[in-house]
């Protein structure tokens, strides 16, 4: 159970995700469970979108990327917390601790 407290601290996750990509379904589908038992806000990107060119220089070849934050933080830098390829969710809730306690 969740105290009251631990919806401030409240994690950002921000998936960087291509299509199609039988990794990033994996990894998305870890996020997704994380995500059923822990408060965060979710954030999607495509990085061959238009407009995500810049994400693109950096991820084209590595998606699945998961980087997380606080979710009071402004935006999401190169220089997050990420998780790349596969992870578990263990993964995924030791690194939102981290971001958490930063």
């Amino acid at each position: 159970m969740f105290r009251a407290t631990s919806r401030l601290r409240e994690c950002r996750i921000t998936f960087f995700t291509r299509s199609p990509c039988g990794l990033c379904d994996s990894a998305k589908a870890v996020v997704q469970n994380v995500k059923a038992k822990r408060p965060l806000e979710y954030k999607e990107i495509n990085v061959m979108d238009p407009g995500q060119e810049d994400w693109k220089a950096v991820y084209e070849f590595d998606t699945p990327v998961i980087h997380i934050d606080k979710a009071e933080a402004s935006e999401t830098t190169t220089s997050s917390l990420k998780l790349m390829h596969r992870f578990k969710e263990e993964d995924v809730t030791s690194l939102m601790d981290k971001a958490e306690q930063s």
